[in-house]
């Protein structure tokens, strides 16, 4: 844990003690608690990740108002604590934006920067989008024009039951990959039933906070990272691949990546990112 005003940002650390310095930013939403099947790439990977929570997940305190670029904040303070001068990030889906802005605002303390199935920033302007707007361009999509002209937590809050039924009738942690087998049900393992609490049962208001920020300003420009950057997706992400052909032609010194698989990375693509980041 680390104090940055009155704030607390709690984190995790994994991985082995001389490993490379690393961040990595969860997505949205999720919290610091990663899978044993995360945390076996982290510890054959070469590196020394913390996972901090951002404000509103998993202890952290909330921080209304919070941008994408608020983030380098509690990234600095956290790698202060550590002792890191410099430091890989990464991040997946809505912690993508949070891994590019640390990126773009501390350059002299971010060595490489690589994130998978990421979003890019929304079109929000104009009438609600419909489906088949959204379909073609997610950058015009739904919830982030709810976050500035709506009210998203009615929806959250029946998302999370929704999800919570499923596990409770047997369902497993995360969707499985395509064509995969699901596993085992997630009522059975306590350790993933607390990773699910934590994220769908405790609080909303990282998920809420994390969409407002999305759909406002940054606070910076894609344009301006110099750091090495990776953008990964899997061949049946469809929409994370739309949003990569924009942040590819915003950052043209980016490196495409493909995995096969889905939203969520198998682990011998994760394992492949994080060596990515071990890269001179």
């Amino acid at each position: 844990m680390v104090r940055i005003g009155e704030r607390m940002v709690l984190y995790s650390l994994h991985g082995a003690e001389d490993g490379l310095p690393a961040l990595s930013f969860s997505g949205t939403p999720s919290t610091r608690w990663k899978r044993p099947d995360a945390l076996a790439a982290i510890e054959s990977s070469g590196v020394r990740l913390a996972t901090p929570d951002r404000p509103g997940y998993g202890g952290s305190t909330r921080q209304p108002g919070r941008t994408v670029a608020s983030v380098a904040e509690d990234a600095a303070a956290v790698a202060d604590a550590l002792g890191w001068d410099r430091f890989a990030v990464t991040g997946g889906s809505g912690g993508g934006p949070h891994a590019l802005a640390c990126a773009a605002l501390l350059p002299d303390r971010v060595t490489r920067c690589a994130v998978i199935g990421s979003n890019a920033p929304p079109i929000v302007d104009g009438p609600e989008p419909t489906e088949e707007e959204e379909l073609a361009d997610p950058r015009r999509n739904r919830t982030s024009w709810q976050a500035v002209h709506g009210d998203l937590r009615p929806g959250f809050e029946e998302t999370a039951r929704s999800i919570m039924a499923v596990v409770e009738a047997g369902g497993p942690e995360i969707p499985p990959q395509p064509g995969a087998d699901p596993g085992p049900p997630a009522r059975e393992d306590p350790s993933a039933m607390a990773r699910l609490t934590a994220t769908f049962v405790t609080s909303h208001d990282g998920w809420l906070d994390d969409h407002v920020a999305f759909a406002t300003p940054w606070g910076f420009e894609l344009g301006d990272i110099r750091v090495p950057v990776s953008l990964w997706h899997g061949s049946a992400d469809e929409r994370a691949g739309k949003y990569v052909d924009f942040l590819s032609a915003a950052m043209p010194h980016a490196e495409r990546k493909y995995y096969v698989g889905g939203h969520i990375p198998p682990a011998n693509a994760f394992r492949e990112l994080l060596r990515w980041l071990t890269l001179s």
